[in-house]
């Protein structure tokens, strides 16, 4: 456990449930604390991660080793605890917050996000719904885990998948993440496409379990439940594999935060078909290394999809560009580098 008298930043999640936040602070506190004397506080977190129990945060030191400390909240009850650890408590804190949210923010939430003393958006487009200025700061990804892989023959066949063409979508099972339009689409293009298959991975909750076995049925209804599978969840360390093993990602989302899905495919040489919601459009070069699409439309998805099964040198092509867009835009190094400066600035005031 960190020495709070070293630290001068705390990245708070109070989240014990696997969320993105939660995997955000996982990915980013062991590359900052290479720069900068950061922990964690988290009720979990992998061993790799500096991380604070809450309860140390009540007697620490009012100022850190260089001064004031910084909070970076990612949820209203962060920015409530920083604001209650640095008014109630006499804590010197800088507070700083990432907002991933694309919609018009609470009465709570705005007066929080006022009394911050930085914001970080995720995207334009969440900037857009700030009533403040915000730096913004995309996702980035860990371009050595999420690679391709050099034998996807022989990867798929590890893995118990289908040969030929493949297309993937991966995450929640629900409406709101667009599974339904996914289905509803490669029904359609394994029709015409009959040496291609499809997998849904991922899991539905309870409220959702009557959503997936619908989908099920439909498939089960279109005599394809042999090229259209539905896998579990897997741990977070074997998604890479999977991401390998497809030719064509997915993201059929009706709505999305930021998204980060279509980023972990395309490091891995799998260009993305995605619906224009959350920072798709900020995060895929339309006609480079995937497709943008309208929310909800099966035309369009299966019109992209086609495409590109039928055009075998411009699926090539289009895996290289998404690698390499990755590898110069959206390295997890890179954003843990935009944040430390942040993180100095604020600091030094």
């Amino acid at each position: 456990m960190p020495d709070l008298a070293q630290i001068d930043v705390i990245a708070p999640n109070f989240k014990r449930r696997l969320s993105g936040v939660t995997a955000t602070v996982a990915r980013l506190v062991p590359l900052q604390a290479q720069s900068i004397a950061i922990t964690a506080c988290a009720p979990e977190m992998p061993d790799d991660v500096p991380n604070v129990h809450w309860t140390k945060l009540l007697t620490m030191a009012r100022t850190g080793p260089s001064g004031p400390r910084v909070w970076h909240a990612r949820r209203n009850v962060e920015m409530i605890a920083g604001l209650a650890l640095r008014g109630l408590l006499g804590k010197r804190l800088k507070l700083l917050f990432t907002s991933a949210s694309q919609r018009h923010h609470t009465g709570l939430t705005k007066a929080l996000i006022a009394r911050m003393d930085e914001v970080i958006a995720t995207s334009g487009k969440t900037a857009g719904y700030l009533d403040r200025d915000a730096t913004v700061i995309h996702h980035g990804i860990d371009i050595d885990t999420f690679t391709p892989h050099p034998d996807k023959d022989a990867l798929r066949a590890n893995l118990g998948l289908p040969t030929g063409p493949l297309m993937g979508c991966f995450g929640r099972i629900r409406a709101q993440k667009g599974t339904d339009v996914f289905v509803d689409a490669m029904i359609r293009v394994l029709r015409d496409h009959p040496d291609a298959a499809a997998i849904v991975m991922g899991r539905a909750v309870d409220k959702d379990e009557a959503f997936l076995e619908d989908l099920r049925d439909r498939v089960e209804t279109a005599g394809l439940a042999d090229r259209l599978l539905f896998l579990p969840e897997v741990p977070v360390w074997e998604t890479p594999r999977f991401y390998q093993a497809l030719d064509i990602y997915i993201a059929p989302q009706r709505w999305e935060g930021f998204g980060l899905t279509p980023l972990e495919a395309m490091a891995c040489g799998t260009p993305a078909i995605a619906t224009r919601v959350g920072a798709f459009e900020e995060l895929i070069v339309d006609g480079q290394t995937g497709t943008l699409i309208d929310a909800g439309n099966v035309d369009q998805m299966v019109n992209a999809t086609n495409a590109l099964l039928s055009d075998p040198t411009k699926l090539a092509t289009w895996s290289q560009n998404a690698r390499k867009h990755m590898v110069d835009h959206f390295q997890l190094q890179q954003e843990a580098d935009a944040i430390i400066a942040i993180y100095k600035k604020l600091l030094a005031t």
